[in-house]
């Protein structure tokens, strides 16, 4: 019984942090884990933990926890409106500037808001640019690798 506790929290911490999309890759991750499964045991552990397939924001799926699903879903929004309208990124400094096709920067601008990065300290659109301020200390470099957590397949 202890064993299948453990796994059951391993599969919560595999879910919470990775962008899952099959019941193969889920058990290639927990195989790195050290958890040997059969394709029935987690079909049966993530009936038990009520895991949710949810629109990943690129016409695929992935897996959340209960109450998470809610939040992935409305993320998967924001990511397919940030990916529908933005053109480039640069940024010089603490500033980020985000170039969108016209009409398209409130759009980003409120996905980027709604995506909750502790790196932003506040967004402004226009027509067809945005800028953000990042925090002090936090680099260009930085800031994309955390916006693309949170946007897999984002190109710079």
């Amino acid at each position: 019984m202890k064993e299948r506790q453990s796994r059951l929290k391993a599969i919560k911490n595999l879910i919470k942090n990775n962008t899952i999309e099959s019941q193969d890759d889920l058990q290639s991750l927990l195989l790195k884990e050290g958890y040997d499964v059969t394709q029935a045991t987690l079909s049966r552990d993530l009936k038990l933990l009520k895991v949710a397939k949810v629109p990943d924001g690129q016409n695929g799926y992935m897996y959340a926890l209960p109450g998470e699903g809610e939040n992935a879903e409305s993320e998967a929004i924001y990511v397919q409106d940030f990916l529908r309208g933005y053109v480039s990124i640069d940024f010089s400094g603490n500033i980020v500037v985000i170039k969108t096709f016209s009409g398209h920067a409130n759009t980003v601008c409120n996905a980027l808001d709604n995506l909750n990065m502790d790196e932003v300290l506040g967004t402004v659109a226009g027509d067809n640019c945005m800028f953000a301020c990042i925090k002090e200390g936090v680099s260009g470099d930085e800031f994309m690798k955390k916006l693309k957590k949170h946007i897999p397949g984002l190109e710079d």
